[in-house]
């Protein structure tokens, strides 16, 4: 089997590409989906001006409305009707997630297969519109605040604003799970993807303009794309790496046949929490910024001032309390994701165990002794692409546009969309081969 695997792997060509017509059918679906989601970051909310909200998002554009821009295209930044993005929707998977590892009744519910995962799915839609609503009221509520941004402020701009960035939402939920189902990837994950890449081409020309200009020169232009293409490298390499632990199970007898024992391994991803701790900490590292900016018309005591500016990007402060809370959310998200006493049993179940351990509570103890030294590996290496480029814009004054959590969710994504097409190739391959197979025997039996 795993010559077979090997040689179709190696077989892999753009022949076998043009061969698999259900492959191109959800290529070309994804696509025009996501044309669709790009289309709709340019459609503005009704009843604001444009050329206000411009001016003061601005001021705002370092904060926390930058990120969320970030991630949602651009929509943020002109106020669009996708400007919640999918941000609500994400944010109530990780509810969920926390809350069937704390409430034993989701947890139970957890386990009951695909049925279960159904509920909780549907639990994870109610949040992903309560959260929405919250985030849409307070987005027009803000509106309302800002000097000539909203043309007719009142209840119903407050109504209408909700209803629209709600059905934004919704209707980008949907199509995450339309891209899922009948394209190619991860429907959510490829909007995050499409609304990050969608500002690469006016930063990169940004850059080369500033070269031009003489405001960056020739030297350390080329070093930053040198050392962008060393950070994606580098990012691949450990979004990819693995402990694998050994796995033997048993020699058995059914009926009168006795089986030989086999052996498998369990696979430990270094970085379990994935990009989870970049986007926890960057979010509460910047909303005391973007709500002291909100709130600049009041006189802030000289404290809160300074403690601010020491917040600031490039400050040590910032980068050290950066560097902890990655660090703290890398572990506390894996424990969330990754249960070594649920696998431990699950191995001892199938009659599975590791060799030097005994099954059940020795194997757990160890699994979560492997699991946390990874952990600090990933923790460490998230520490490492996430600062990096805040120290280089301390030391160069570059603005960089793709921050770490952007490139680790560029790179995660890109690499997830190309392995479903890997996928997809060899199971079109492997279907070809069966048909000749079976002509062939056919022929043999005439």
């Amino acid at each position: 089997m795993a010559s077979a695997a090997e040689q179709l792997a190696s077989n892999l060509n753009f022949a076998a590409f043009a061969k698999a017509e259900d492959l191109k059918k959800r290529i070309w679906f994804t696509i025009g989906a996501l044309l669709v989601y790009r289309l709709g970051t340019y459609i503005p909310l009704p009843g604001i001006d444009p050329a206000a909200f411009s001016q003061a998002f601005q001021s705002q554009s370092k904060g926390v409305l930058g990120m969320f821009n970030m991630f949602a295209g651009g929509a943020v930044q002109r106020m669009a009707i996708f400007a919640l993005g999918i941000m609500p929707y994400i944010s109530a998977s990780i509810i969920m997630q926390l809350m069937t590892s704390v409430i034993p009744s989701l947890e139970a519910l957890k386990k009951e297969g695909e049925q279960g995962r159904k509920i909780i799915n549907q639990y994870t839609r109610y949040g992903t519109v309560l959260l929405a609503i919250v985030q849409a009221y307070g987005i027009s509520a803000g509106l309302e605040n800002g000097n000539g941004i909203v043309t007719d402020p009142g209840m119903f701009f407050r109504v209408s604003t909700v209803i629209t960035l709600v059905g934004g939402t919704m209707f980008l939920m949907w199509l995450g799970e339309q891209i899922t189902a009948r394209g190619i990837g991860n429907g959510i994950s490829l909007i995050i993807f499409a609304g990050i890449v969608a500002g690469l081409p006016s930063a990169i020309s940004g850059t080369l303009e500033l070269g031009r200009t003489g405001a960056l020169s020739t030297p350390l232009i080329l070093a930053i794309i040198i050392l962008a293409v060393v950070v994606i490298a580098l990012i691949v390499f450990f979004e990819r790496a693995q402990r694998r632990l050994l796995i033997q199970y048993p020699k058995r007898q059914v009926g009168n046949r006795m089986f030989q024992g086999d052996t498998s391994h369990l696979p430990l991803k270094l970085n379990t929490s994935g990009v989870i701790p970049p986007i926890f900490a960057s979010s509460l590292l910047l909303l005391p910024a973007t709500v002291a900016g909100f709130s600049s018309t009041t006189n802030l005591p000289g404290w809160a001032n300074a403690v601010l500016a020491s917040l600031g990007h490039g400050q040590p402060l910032y980068m050290a309390f950066y560097a902890a809370m990655i660090v703290f959310f890398a572990f506390f998200y894996t424990a969330i994701v990754f249960n070594p006493k649920d696998t431990a049993d699950q191995l001892k179940k199938h009659s599975g165990f590791i060799p030097g351990y005994r099954p059940g509570e020795r194997t757990a103890e160890y699994i979560d002794y492997v699991l946390t030294r990874i952990t600090v590996i990933g923790a460490i290496y998230l520490v490492v692409i996430c600062l990096m480029p805040e120290f280089l814009i301390s030391a160069t004054g570059v603005p960089f546009y793709l921050g770490g959590t952007s490139l680790l969710i560029v790179v995660s994504v890109t690499l997830d969309t190309v392995a479903q097409i890997q996928g997809h190739l060899i199971a079109h391959q492997y279907e070809g081969l069966i048909k000749k197979s079976k002509l062939r025997g056919g022929k043999r039996g005439r």
